[in-house]
């Protein structure tokens, strides 16, 4: 879309509705009691619950709700199950992933429909879930048995000390996926954790339970074992504790607050922990960028799934030369962005997930237009569309005091900051205690990753908002400083579900005195031998 067609689509000064093709599904149509009693025959759970829409408020279906005994009972099968997965070859455990990678890519209209009805988010940002979780079982399933094979090391003593690390699964572990990405933050995650062995007991969001429960089905289908993936449901204060207390490794999605209480939970058990955690990041755009590309961009990053990820930016830093000229062609694609409620492509924004996020988007901007903030697009919900639907949002004049200039929104609304030097915009980048994801923007390439690697963030884009790092599933994802520990994908992603063994086999000789020597003369013998290989470069 051209900067003139936005700015005539924007002249009512509020974001048009994409209209619902015809004959498009409904919840109805899509959540029947026959698919939910499928999905939820796996679930250990002795009560009730139910789960709703953002884009209508109605429920979408009644669930079981698992009590703290429940929990146990699911890890109890999981540990069963585990040791026999555990002997399966690993190359036919990645054979799993291989073709849950074929049936997701062929049956992903199920899917997708499922992540839009739980989460509000548009169609196309649905699809970005599955393209994450198909790259991970790709890449997984390609590369799992390399990572996982044992591996020889230099030994204490070259020939005569034989080295080899071997890789064992940690047992059975714990996830707890957040709503906002219910296909990628659940079953995304419990890839690695299969295939290297392990079984998972999952506890999704309860409003976005069905999408994991689909992927659960899907991955049951290409051959993983029930058994050895368990889910529970129910009120987040309630059962992720029990999954924490059982759990041999935990995996924790979500805010920084209860990733804290996950990690004390961990630790008071000495078992790992691996935690995403939220983010306020960061956009640069430098004075030699093009203007109309990080226009663009900046609709991408910040208003992609109602700016309900925890990598999309929050602060948009650019250069003093440009500011108004990026200002005007951002707020006129953001104005012109389209939201609806429709199962189908076409919308270029969804829903918040509920109330509470609607609630803190509202009091984000109320506060900063109250202390002085400029609106540049958007600034009002949405009601005529759905109950939860806020306008994307763009701020200027954002000032300290103000709520939204350093707590997270976690919704679609961005603050424009101006900076007159490099310098000065990677030092305001780097003020926040977050360190999760950040973006740059420049026609120089070099420039761009010099400016990257200055600022202190898990993951850093060049000319693009956050999918290039994070599709790259060979490279490690995760947060620095409060955002979070550990990270998935790669090396790092899968090797977090493992034990490290070393096993090291002597030969011929001792690590001890021997032929004759005592030990004064074994001490100046290894004072010569630990020289010599120094001498000769030995590791």
């Amino acid at each position: 879309m051209t900067d003139a067609q936005a700015l005539e689509k924007a002249a009512t000064g509020t974001n048009p509705v994409a209209p619902a093709p015809p004959g498009v599904r409904t919840a109805a149509d899509v959540v029947t009691p026959e698919l939910v009693a499928q999905l939820t025959k796996g679930v250990v759970g002795s009560g009730r619950t139910a789960n709703h829409t953002p884009f209508t408020g109605e429920k979408l279906a009644d669930l079981p709700e698992s009590t703290p005994e429940d929990v146990e009972k699911a890890f109890q099968a999981a540990r069963a199950a585990q040791p026999v997965w555990e002997r399966t070859p690993v190359r036919d455990r990645a054979a799993a992933l291989l073709r849950f990678h074929d049936l997701l890519l062929e049956r992903q209209a199920e899917v997708l429909d499922l992540i839009q009805l739980e989460t509000g988010k548009a169609r196309l940002h649905a699809h970005e879930e599955v393209q994450a979780v198909a790259v991970a079982a790709r890449h997984y399933g390609r590369r799992a048995a390399a990572y996982l094979k044992p591996k020889r090391h230099a030994g204490a003593v070259p020939t005569l000390t034989k080295v080899v690390e071997l890789r064992h699964p940690r047992g059975v572990v714990g996830q707890i996926a957040p709503w906002n990405y219910p296909l990628e933050l659940s079953v995304g995650d419990a890839l690695p954790a299969f295939v290297a062995g392990n079984a998972v007991v999952m506890k999704p969001d309860t409003e976005t339970c069905l999408t994991a429960l689909w992927a659960r089905d899907l991955l049951i289908e290409a051959g993983l074992p029930a058994d050895v993936f368990q889910v529970v449901l129910g009120e987040g204060p309630v059962v992720g504790p029990e999954v924490v207390k059982h759990a041999d490794y935990v995996s924790f999605t979500g805010s920084t607050r209860t990733g804290r209480e996950v990690a004390q939970g961990a630790a008071a058990r000495l078992v790992g922990v691996s935690l995403e955690l939220g983010g306020k990041n960061a956009m640069l755009v430098l004075e030699d960028a093009d203007i109309e590309k990080a226009a663009a961009g900046a609709v991408r990053a910040c208003f992609s799934s109602a700016g309900q990820l925890c990598i999309s930016i929050e602060r948009l830093y650019v250069h003093e030369s440009i500011a108004d000229a990026f200002a005007e062609r951002f707020a006129a694609r953001t104005r012109a962005m389209r939201l609806g409620t429709s199962l189908a492509y076409g919308a270029d924004m969804g829903s918040l997930v509920g109330e509470r996020q609607l609630e803190t988007v509202k009091r984000h901007v109320e506060d900063a237009v109250a202390k002085g903030a400029k609106v540049l697009a958007g600034g009002v919900a949405r009601p005529d569309v759905g109950p939860y639907f806020y306008e994307p949002t763009i701020l200027d004049g954002v000032t300290e005091p103000m709520t939204v200039c350093t707590e997270e929104t976690f919704g679609p609304v961005v603050s424009l900051y101006r900076f007159r030097t490099e310098d000065e915009a990677i030092e305001h980048a780097n003020s926040t205690p977050y360190g999760l994801n950040s973006s740059v923007w420049t026609k120089d390439a070099r420039r761009g990753r010099a400016v990257a690697a200055r600022l202190r963030t898990g993951t850093v884009n060049v000319n693009e908002g956050y999918a290039p790092a994070y599709g790259s599933a060979q490279a490690p994802m995760g947060g620095m400083k409060d955002s979070g520990l550990g990270r998935r994908h790669g090396a790092e992603g899968i090797l977090k579900y493992t034990e490290a063994q070393t096993i090291a086999h002597q030969r011929l000789l001792p690590m001890a005195p021997s032929l004759g020597m005592d030990d004064e003369q074994y001490a100046a013998f290894m004072s010569r031998s630990l020289r010599l290989m120094k001498a000769f470069r030995f590791r």
